[in-house]
């Protein structure tokens, strides 16, 4: 046999921020399991390697990370529960050498990944080559026992592929019936509609200076089109007042929670940390996992959410802040102990102990902080938006106000758990991002600004738009009676691709080839080590699958410096799984 023949092939599809920290593990694992017979990595994506699509070099320097700079890295710490070497490696601050505080542009982090993945080509063993296709994947084939083949769009021949990890990150999704109502209503009236995209990829130029607009979403994705349309089109800002260009068009904006997602908070959490998990852990897991018939998120994990949220965040006020308490935590830890969560125990126990509202937990009110809010005219609706967001801001900078970041960590912890449930639906995903994954502070100070200048209106929670006489309509039960027409629609938000609607052809060839998706559309893979699951739910010796397009997806796209991140973990494991694969063959 030549050695050419005897060469093994891997193929990675998406050779984004997923792609790339898989490759950095297979270096590091390598030693391990590397036969020296020779190994072809080929990486697949249109996109250069590193950034990939949404981090890739070039964008507009507006466009932040929403996260700080020294909370970000690529690399493994002591603190990662996996069976791979601990190979450390800087944090985004780091390795800029600037200010670890800062928000970088997401232009900067595409360097650092761009660094990240050199790093890792240069640390796979002799006989390892990376080859990079600047085109799409469109199609895996092959029976269970035997090699892969992937095929390229725009190519007649196939890549060949002991192994296939799929790591292609978020992908774009075909128009639902609704979406695809308002294009046909956009197309025939000569409206202007914009449906979920990546906000950097869509074309504003369409929205025209001075034009209301109406746009469905309050998240990050609303934060980019804000500072694109604002900014970009040459607008500053001088002592908190936004000095308009005359170019802007005026937003009129609404959601289902009708108001942003909490600002991030920046200091530090300095003391005894919330000993987590402790409500909802591995035994809590494994007991749900073991039920007999299954087991509902209603009623038998959101409790257990409930429960751990509320012991992160009292146990921090009760130790970082005992002046506002009026028992010693011992007490307080055993009484919340034996209360049901939700129960009129605990609001009781809570009552008692804990005489400022401000420091008490109210996760409804944080899911829904609009609910049954209801104003006479659009300019109290302004007022009021405008104090909820100042609050949140002045709230989030403020280390008296730690408990909040206690219950961040709770948040993580619990996201890190569910990752075993696999697919948990959309009400987590959402609350968890609104608290725990929101933009820097300056943008909503900025936001406020904004909408003091009229740029910005608020509309009010659960929005909803209807297309019809020519024109787009909004109206929400926030402001009732009012209704505000415009000849553009954005959805600011991101493309939700399921089984069913995604518009990667090879996930959808995927599908049609037996692959699982859950109930929600996402593609089941084996928790353990990513490999994909069949309907049967027997997992494919040769194909993984890691990401946001996966039940196994995690809290957040990076990884936080010394907090166990679950998608080292996870591509730690997988890893380890196609080079153990890679050496038996």
């Amino acid at each position: 046999m030549t050695a050419a023949a005897e060469r093994r092939s891997l193929v990675i599809v998406g050779a984004g921020p997923r792609g790339t920290g898989v490759l950095e593990r297979i270096a590091a694992n390598a030693p391990g399991f590397y036969g020296g017979s020779g190994l072809d990595i080929h990486l697949v994506d249109p996109y250069p390697p590193g950034g990939g699509r949404l981090w890739r070099h070039g964008q507009s320097p507006l466009l932040w990370m929403n996260s700080q700079a020294r909370h970000v890295t690529m690399f493994t710490d002591d603190t990662v529960e996996m069976a791979g070497p601990v190979l450390p490696g800087p944090t985004v601050h780091e390795w800029t050498g600037g200010d670890g505080d800062a928000f970088v542009s997401r232009s900067t982090h595409g360097g650092y990944l761009r660094w990240v993945y050199e790093r890792a080509v240069a640390a796979l063993p002799p006989g390892a080559v990376v080859h990079h296709h600047r085109r799409r994947a469109v199609r895996v084939a092959g029976a269970r026992t035997g090699r892969q083949t992937v095929w390229l769009e725009g190519v007649d021949a196939p890549l060949t592929a002991d192994v296939v990890i799929l790591t292609q990150g978020h992908l774009d999704a075909e128009p639902d019936d609704e979406q695809a109502a308002l294009a046909t209503h956009a197309e025939r009236h000569g409206l202007v509609h914009l449906p979920p995209d990546f906000t950097a990829d869509s074309d504003l130029r369409r929205l025209a200076s001075g034009a209301p607009v109406i746009v469905r979403g309050l998240g990050l994705a609303f934060v980019d089109l804000m500072v694109l349309l604002t900014e970009g089109r040459g607008g500053r800002y001088e002592n908190g007042t936004y000095v308009p260009s005359g170019r802007e068009p005026v937003l009129h904006v609404g959601s289902r929670r009708g108001v942003p997602y909490r600002a991030k908070i920046t200091y530090p959490l300095e003391g005894e940390r919330p000993p987590l998990p402790r409500y909802l852990g591995p035994e809590q897991i494994d007991a749900l996992l073991a039920r007999p018939g299954g087991f509902d998120l209603r009623r038998d994990v959101r409790p257990l959410i409930a429960q751990e949220l509320g012991f992160a965040h009292y146990h921090r006020l009760f130790t970082a802040h005992p002046e506002r308490t009026r028992l010693p935590w011992a007490e307080f830890d055993r009484a919340f102990a034996a209360c049901p969560p939700g129960g009129p125990g605990l609001d009781a126990l809570v009552a008692s102990a804990v005489p400022h509202r401000a420091d008490r937990l109210d996760l409804a009110a944080l899911d829904r902080p609009l609910a049954g809010v209801r104003h006479a005219s659009p300019a109290a609706l302004q007022d009021h938006v405008r104090g909820h967001v100042a609050d949140d801001v002045a709230r989030r900078d403020d280390p008296g106000h730690s408990p909040d970041l206690a219950l961040v960590h709770g948040l993580n912890s619990v996201y890190g758990q569910l990752a075993r449930l696999g697919d948990t639906g959309t009400w987590w995903h959402g609350f968890f991002s609104s608290l725990a994954s929101g933009p820097p502070g300056p943008r909503l100070r900025n936001l406020l600004a904004l909408s003091r200048a009229g740029v910005v209106r608020f509309l009010g929670a659960d929005l909803r738009v209807r297309a019809e006489d020519g024109v787009f309509r909004a109206w929400s039960p926030t402001l009732p009676g009012h209704v505000t027409e415009a000849r553009a629609l954005v959805e600011a938000r991101l493309p939700e691709p399921t089984a069913a609607t995604t518009r990667d052809p090879l996930l959808r060839a995927l599908y049609a080839d037996g692959a699982a998706a859950t109930p929600a559309g996402l593609l089941a893979v084996d928790r353990s080590d990513g490999r994909v699951l069949d309907r049967s739910g027997v997992p494919h010796p040769r194909r993984f699958a890691l990401g946001p397009h996966t039940d196994a997806r995690g809290a957040g796209g990076f990884a936080r410096p010394g907090a166990n991140g679950l998608s080292l973990r996870q591509n730690d494991a997988t890893a380890r799984a196609a080079l153990a694969l890679l050496r038996d063959l």
